[in-house]
């Protein structure tokens, strides 16, 4: 991932801030397999019925290129409304085409798809109701969503907050980075502990079957080996893994 330029313009809005080719577009590969194999886990092998697998918001195409071999047979499509990353996904995923995770935003039938991987979608968006709205749309019942994000709970946040510091993940501007941590600026403008994941994707229609943690790519090597070990409490957790079920 790099770092937004000092020398960039301001971004005149969201859009024109995520069309910069510049801004990070990619996690971290230990997330993106962990993922993969819970969701590998919840489809089974194709067996004659290949799912289609949509990868929304799928930047660069690094999370639907990290499942791909585990899901012999199935189908994946990278959608995202970025055209700078949509270029980029192609060169990973045979098909990738543009949507919105707006009401009818997404290009594809009512109960057409059989799972959605959301990697690291939900923090930045304005609107994340309607988008799990939408998701659900395009998923038939019992399909599957695994959804990825930072977790505000992690455990070197709670430690950044009783220091009085911003924690790490939330961002108060697109053009810098102000009283947390780190040199990148990704747009963050929500962030979840477990608890309040948990009920808000409950609340939209779906019923939560697991939950789980993943390291950050971005915290400093000497620390490393306590991430890794927080993973197995994802209240502690850097990044959180949830796999739901559209009721």
């Amino acid at each position: 991932m790099t770092a937004l330029p000092t020398t960039a313009p301001p971004p005149k809005d969201l859009r024109d801030f995520y069309e910069n080719p510049a801004v990070p577009v990619a996690s971290g590969t230990s997330r993106s397999l962990r993922q993969a194999r819970m969701l590998a886990q919840a489809l089974g092998p194709a067996a004659g019925r290949p799912g289609t697998v949509l990868d929304i918001g799928c930047g660069d195409g690094t999370a639907a290129a990290t499942a791909a071999p585990l899901l012999p047979g199935h189908r994946i499509v990278g959608v995202d409304w970025s055209q700078d990353a949509l270029r980029r996904a192609r060169t990973r995923v045979p098909y990738a085409v543009r949507g919105e995770l707006t009401g009818g935003g997404l290009p594809f039938a009512s109960g057409s798809a059989d799972a959605v991987l959301f990697s690291e979608v939900i923090e930045h968006l304005v609107d994340p109701d309607a988008a799990l709205d939408e998701i659900r749309r395009v998923l038939r019942p019992g399909g599957h969503l695994m959804l990825s994000t930072p977790n505000l709970a992690a455990w070197y946040n709670r430690a950044l907050l009783l220091a009085g510091v911003q924690p790490v993940f939330s961002e108060v501007s697109l053009r810098g980075i102000h009283g947390r941590p780190g040199r990148e600026v990704v747009g963050h403008l929500r962030l979840y502990t477990p608890r309040a994941l948990r009920e808000f994707v409950a609340a939209s229609g779906f019923a939560v079957v697991r939950l789980e943690g993943a390291p950050f790519h971005g915290v400093p090597r000497p620390l490393r080996p306590l991430d890794r070990l927080a993973c197995a409490r994802p209240q502690l957790a850097s990044i959180l893994l949830l796999h739901a079920r559209r009721t």
